[in-house]
């Protein structure tokens, strides 16, 4: 059985036992549930489940297992003769989650 869930505007695939990382989820600290109530399809065997746009009453239960920030990226810009050099980093936050139930 898994689901497809709509979270931070990115879709996922996800079955019971998967870890994912979402984009962060605010208010959440390690060890507490998440429901996701933007299911868009359901799977189980043979039978398969569309939402238009998301399936009314589906929901997927996650725990929290980490709030973070991924690996620093260099943001660096430059115009060629001209002196200008810019240079940044960024760290995007996430939320890593382990998926306990899919519930149909």
């Amino acid at each position: 059985m898994y689901a497809i869930i709509e979270t931070g505007g990115k879709q996922f695939k996800v079955a019971e036992g998967d870890t994912i990382k979402v984009e962060k989820l605010p208010k959440l600290n390690k060890g507490d549930s998440y429901s996701f109530d933007k299911v868009l399809m359901v799977q189980d065997g043979a039978n398969l489940r569309l939402g238009s746009p998301h399936l009314d009453g589906a929901s997927v239960l996650a725990k929290v297992i980490e709030q973070g920030k991924h690996k620093k990226i260099v943001v660096y810009k430059y115009k060629p003769k001209k002196g200008y050099h810019k240079k940044r980093g960024h760290r995007q936050p996430f939320t890593q989650l382990k998926i306990e139930a899919v519930n149909t």
